[in-house]
């Protein structure tokens, strides 16, 4: 770990004039924000992110869980995961999220981990977490060892030539189902930012992962309200029961009325470079009466632009089959 600095913001205002010192937008900035650590001390550990200053934002007033008057609620960047999973309302009204929450990571964890901390977690790639080796995203223009190394966790939606790294978070796949916004306090003020368009896929440059810019702070992620008669749930598949990242999962939001499915929002994890929105999967279903067939060509069409490296393709079966039991698991709870 390279020396730096560690100062704690006393004001929002304070937190974003520290951060914007950072002349780069690249994720590996010279400032960073200290929420729960439980990502960022890792990578500095490793010498991934080598920040000259770090802002302590622990103390910060954004750890509130609130109902809006219009059914919807507003998620503090600072809640953690353990209480955001647990919470009442949550648990209530937005149940993908809370079981999405509580299959990631370990209990000492999501006692620490924060909703904006877990928003920007990085990619769990090798290649990304050893300097020794080459990655475009760490150090743009280096190339990409993954393509030709060992790729069975990485990504095979979304990727491009430079990077096929896929976004490890569980928390984002149940954000993106549930169609939430991210709200975000920098030099250019406040901005609020549709969840499909925070994130940034590779393509050429890899090492800008999302829309934010130096300075920039969430402060706090808001959820519509429910849709009336919406069943969802979080399905995860992965190599071990705990303590692991999905190699697949699926978050489904589902209403039914008549019988026909009158919404549905459907998102994958463990195989996109984002959290990935199965958008045409999610036309093919709207209006159609569920069933096994059904749901076995909404699959097809969600992974239809797979790209699965050498070591990988067993990921595109594995997402078809996850998603179709999500599916089933949801339809069968309505």
């Amino acid at each position: 770990m390279e020396r730096f600095e560690i100062s704690r913001a006393a004001d929002v205002d304070a937190a974003i004039r520290a951060g914007a010192l950072s002349q780069t937008a690249q994720q590996g900035a010279r400032v960073r924000f200290l929420a729960g650590g439980t990502t960022l001390i890792d990578l500095m550990k490793l010498d991934v992110e080598q920040p000259e200053q770090v802002i302590d934002i622990g103390r910060l007033p954004l750890d509130q869980v609130t109902q809006r008057d219009d059914g919807g609620v507003d998620i503090g960047a600072m809640v953690r995961n353990a209480d955001l999973a647990h919470h009442d309302h949550i648990l209530a009204q937005y149940a993908v999220l809370s079981e999405a929450l509580l299959s990631g990571a370990s209990a000492q964890l999501r006692n620490m981990a924060t909703t904006g901390g877990n928003l920007l977690q990085r990619t769990r790639c090798v290649y990304f977490r050893d300097p020794a080796m080459a990655c475009n995203k760490r150090e743009p223009g280096s190339g990409c060892g993954a393509i030709d190394g060992f790729n069975r966790n990485l990504a095979i939606l979304g990727t491009s030539d430079t990077c096929i790294a896929s976004n490890p978070s569980d928390m984002n796949v149940a954000l993106a189902a549930l169609e939430a916004t991210v709200h975000v306090q920098g030099t250019r003020g406040k901005r609020a930012i549709a969840f499909e368009d925070f994130f940034l896929l590779p393509g050429n440059t890899p090492e800008r992962e999302t829309v934010l810019e130096p300075g920039d702070l969430i402060t706090h992620v808001s959820l519509p309200a429910p849709v009336s008669g919406a069943r969802s749930t979080y399905l995860k598949l992965r190599d071990r029961a705990s303590y692991e990242f999905a190699l697949a999962s699926t978050a489904v939001v589902i209403a039914l009325d008549g019988g026909k499915i009158a919404h549905v929002r459907l998102a994958l994890g463990g195989v996109g470079a984002k959290p990935w929105r199965a958008v045409q999967a999610e036309a093919m279903l709207q209006g159609q009466t569920p069933d096994g067939g059904l749901f076995q060509r909404a699959a097809e069409a969600a992974l239809a632009d797979a790209r699965p490296q050498s070591e990988n393709g067993f990921k595109v079966e594995l997402a078809k089959r996850c998603i179709v039991q999500a599916l089933k698991d949801a339809t069968q709870a309505a």
